[in-house]
């Protein structure tokens, strides 16, 4: 089974999420439509509904919840997407340019605290009370995070720990509950519920650390992300964390004074790049994903095998697969 095979299965199903999304985005005013139209239809895969659906799938979960909550997950996501660039001060989103660079930062995080606010009246409508509670807790969870990598930014003293923290609390929660859900849609026991949830967050965990490595081995026309755009920001990400641990102490002094540059000159960048090849800072960091990649698949040993799990184990591997 193939990644474009498992878009094919799940192809009706997310076109009635989209579908829903659609409605629920409408505005008389009209500059929210705009702002969420320009960011939702720059080319995201629509990964988490995906996996909401598979899980869904998993736990023979078919009724019209399922689109609903598909939105609402990809209505935190896309909220924070909004929120995440100001705080950045980003010039550029999935190679287009940023919200925040169009309608500027007010609009930005305005229409970002409308995503939450809609997703949030779209939770409540489903009126399932285990999800509420999930999702409430996740989104707090998520803004946790994204607190505590604001006090990192820039600090060359940051642990693999602090790191796993980060894009734990920032990401792999709420891939996590999306996974979740399906299993509470679908009345799983307490055991299959606890498995999504870890697996969920594995992958997801996998899914950011493979993510932070493009930014120092992609093309921007391939991914949409712009060698360096991480460094530029002051992010440090597991393969710099690693090259760190083994650099010289002159080798770290260096980094040091490129991270703490406000415009870093390409060939300051291409000095850092060559440090963590050296170092092997992004195989380390594939390493660790696939080791969460493996760990993850693991839990799901609690589901009979099927369509719906192979999709899973297809998914899971394409995340490390994807940067080959």
């Amino acid at each position: 089974m193939q990644m474009q095979d498992i878009f094919k299965e799940y192809g009706d199903d997310l076109k009635r999420a989209e579908e829903l999304m659609d409605v629920h985005l409408r505005s008389d005013v009209d500059m929210i439509p705009e702002v969420i139209n320009h960011l939702i239809g720059s080319g995201g895969k629509r990964f988490r509904p995906l996996l909401l659906l598979v899980a869904s799938d998993l736990c023979r979960y078919r009724g019209e919840k399922r689109y609903s909550l598909s939105a609402v997950i990809e209505f935190i996501h896309t909220a924070t997407l909004l929120h995440d660039d100001v705080v950045d001060s980003a010039e550029t989103r999935r190679g287009r340019t940023s919200a925040n660079n169009i309608w500027g930062n007010a609009a930005s995080v305005l229409v970002g605290d409308f995503l939450y606010s809609k997703a949030f009246k779209l939770m409540a409508d489903a009126d399932h009370l285990a999800i509420i509670k999930l999702l409430s807790a996740t989104t707090n969870t998520m803004a946790e995070g994204e607190v505590f990598q604001l006090v990192k930014c820039g600090d060359v003293r940051i642990t693999e720990k602090d790191y796993l923290a980060i894009i734990e609390k920032k990401t792999a929660v709420l891939i996590s509950a999306a996974c979740a859900i399906g299993g509470l849609l679908g009345e799983a026991s307490q055991e299959q519920c606890e498995a999504l949830t870890r697996f969920g967050m594995r992958l997801g965990l996998a899914f950011q650390i493979t993510d932070d490595t493009l930014d120092y081995m992609a093309e921007e026309e391939q991914f949409g992300k712009a060698i360096g755009k991480d460094l530029q920001e002051g992010k440090i990400t597991l393969p710099l964390i690693q090259t760190l641990k083994r650099c010289s102490t002159a080798e770290k002094r260096m980094i040091k004074e490129v991270v703490e540059q406000k415009n870093i000159e390409s060939d300051a960048i291409g000095g850092v790049i060559a440090l963590i090849e050296r170092y092997k800072g992004v195989n380390y960091a594939l390493d660790k994903a696939t080791f969460f990649i493996d760990e993850g698949k693991r839990f799901l040993d609690v589901f009979p095998d099927g369509d719906a799990k192979a999709a899973f184990f297809t998914i899971a591997d394409y995340i490390i697969e994807r940067q080959l």
